[in-house]
């Protein structure tokens, strides 16, 4: 399996909630990565939370500490492929997720996460931490 990740919004809340089998599994990791899609969502939901402060800053510290990656044309070329392919198999995931999994696929990373909706994506490999 490949050693460099793309990491899911849910492992990145598992990772700061301290989750032991995520924080295991994310110490023997060469590369981790979020993109600007999960780093959006992470900070909504810092935003909406009783502890905004705490949590943003928390987000802050950790996304200086692993590259963000963008979505440039090619990541709009592989969303487009691949809501056009989920909806012809009848198995539609949320846009969000489209995005995660086309930057995933861009840069040939693991896409770390616990959806399993993300089965349905051909040619994403995935690990379940």
């Amino acid at each position: 399996m490949n050693d460099r990740y793309l990491l899911d919004t849910n492992i990145v809340i598992g990772l700061f909630e301290g989750d032991p089998e995520i924080s295991e599994a994310f110490g023997h990791v060469a590369y981790a990565a979020l993109n600007v899609v999960v780093y959006a969502e992470l900070l909504a939901g810092a935003l909406r939370s009783t502890r905004v402060t705490e949590n943003v800053g928390r987000l802050e510290r950790f996304s200086r500490s692993v590259p963000l990656l963008d979505c440039d044309r090619e990541t709009a070329a592989a969303f487009a492929g691949l809501s056009v392919d989920l909806r012809r198999k009848g198995t539609p995931i949320p846009e969000n997720d489209i995005w995660i999994a086309a930057t995933a696929r861009q840069h040939r990373l693991v896409l770390a996460t616990r959806d399993r909706h993300f089965d349905h994506v051909e040619g994403l490999e995935l690990a379940r931490w």
